[in-house]
């Protein structure tokens, strides 16, 4: 209807809009987006490890002085993924970030990554149808919470392998799964040397990477993890556990 006797009309009512720009009292608002995953480490095998949890993750290695003084192996160990996860932390403040670092204890003495290849060899041969300790410290930082810190510790039983062996292994040097990276001149999941007897405890923690706790740490900080996919994982004494 048009024209003068044609009724007025109330203009609509504006309906106010929220500063992120959705009207007031819509029900059906977006949810925030997950928080970003960044591991800070340059490990393979870590990067391997956390992909089987299910979750993005970006790759930024830490670079500190990793010469520290500590009163115990976790100490020290939760110390350097504290200061890993910090270093990143700084260039990406509004992300989550998870550090670790591993060490292998031998009767209270830690044990690193060799020098050369005679340090891996003295190593080895320290280890040899022992049996010694391997210690991951874990750190989560996330903007809006204190830091979560944690060490999960694994009992460790190497086999009496030969001193051919040995030189064998050494010889392969910083192959993906030689022992010149290493902490303690191994890596448990070589399937060639294979120098592990038995273990107690985690073991994609000696791997490098405890995945029932990096789950459990994840989840307190929002980033919903799914469980490990390996099938050694369905009985580790540490998928039980809820916090600590």
């Amino acid at each position: 209807m048009s024209g003068a006797n044609a009724p007025s009309r109330k203009p609509d009512r504006a309906q106010p809009v929220n500063p992120a720009g959705s009207v007031e009292g819509d029900t059906d608002l977006p949810s925030a987006p997950p928080p970003r995953l960044v591991l800070a480490s340059a490990s393979p095998r870590r990067r391997e490890l956390l992909a089987l949890l299910g979750v993005p993750f970006e790759v930024v290695p830490a670079d500190i002085d990793e010469a520290r003084d500590a009163p115990s192996p976790s100490a020290l160990v939760e110390l350097l993924a504290l200061e890993k996860a910090r270093a990143v932390q700084a260039l990406h403040p509004s992300d989550v970030v998870l550090g670790s670092d591993t060490v292998v204890v031998l009767e209270g003495r830690i044990l690193g990554k060799p020098t050369d290849a005679e340090d891996a060899r003295a190593m080895l041969a320290a280890l040899r149808g022992r049996t010694h300790e391997v210690t991951t410290g874990l750190a989560v930082l996330s903007a809006d919470r204190a830091p979560l810190v944690t060490s999960v510790t694994t009992e460790v039983r190497m086999r009496t392998y030969s001193e051919a062996e040995v030189g064998a292994y050494v010889s392969r040097g910083w192959d993906a799964d030689g022992p010149l990276d290493k902490a303690g001149a191994y890596a448990i999941q070589d399937a060639v040397f294979a120098p592990v007897e038995a273990t107690t405890g985690c073991v994609c923690s000696v791997v490098g990477l405890p995945l029932w706790t990096v789950r459990r740490l994840l989840g307190e900080v929002g980033v919903e993890a799914g469980a490990p996919s390996l099938p050694r994982c369905a009985g580790c004494p540490e998928a039980g556990r809820t916090s600590g």
